[in-house]
């Protein structure tokens, strides 16, 4: 009989969610006015997290939603997530805007103003993403094993395809902590992992990874 694991996929995605906001308060934060170069990597790394969470949103309502039901999630609380990722989409815009005029004129005036678009959508998101942990980790845990768990996560995958899924893959492991890892080494096959990570990733660590070093 297989384990139960120490957490669920979906808490992992959301620690590389977090990991990501705070960074990019971080960066620019101490953003140097004229760095046009910087500007240009920060942009490239937010374009894979803009591209990562609007995934992670739209694919709840398609396939998670449904699974979450049938593990004994409420209507009621899947209409308040539905809320909540409403406000963060509205957030989300407004940062990608933001992010794009720092990206074009690299100046600290538009670099505060892209910090201010992210801690409000850092604020919204985290607050969703706490909300879904707490009504839903305890029943993904539980139920990691039922037959709706286990083809949400077939759906998934059948949704990302490789070249996307080394991306996702990579940026997910980028800053785990070992306990983050060891979750979705139990959620994915060791050399599924390694082959769309070493293969499909290189991307990722090439072009977005070193953004954060």
């Amino acid at each position: 009989m297989a384990s139960t694991p120490s957490m669920s996929m979906n808490k992992v995605i959301h620690a590389a969610v977090r990991r990501d906001l705070d960074r990019f308060r971080r960066a620019l934060d101490a953003f140097t006015d004229g760095d046009r170069r910087r500007a240009a990597a920060l942009h490239r790394a937010w374009a894979n997290f803009d591209a990562q969470l609007t995934e992670h949103h739209e694919g709840e309502h398609e396939i998670a939603w449904p699974a979450m039901k049938a593990i004994g999630i409420s209507g009621v609380t899947i209409d308040a997530f539905d809320a909540e990722h409403e406000a963060m989409a509205a957030d989300l815009a407004s940062t990608r805007a933001a992010m794009a005029t720092l990206n074009r004129t690299a100046t600290r005036a538009d670099a505060d103003a892209a910090a201010a678009a992210m801690e409000k959508l850092r604020a919204t998101t985290v607050t969703h993403l706490d909300h879904e942990e707490r009504e839903t980790e305890p029943a993904l845990v539980k139920h990691d094993g039922d037959p709706a768990i286990k083809e949400m996560g077939k759906k998934f995958s059948r949704r990302t395809g490789p070249p996307k899924a080394g991306i996702f893959f990579s940026w997910v492991q980028d800053g785990a902590t070992p306990e983050e890892r060891a979750a979705l080494r139990e959620s994915v096959p060791g050399p599924v992992l390694t082959i769309l990570s070493g293969l499909f990733g290189r991307r990722y660590r090439k072009e977005i990874a070193p953004v954060w070093r």
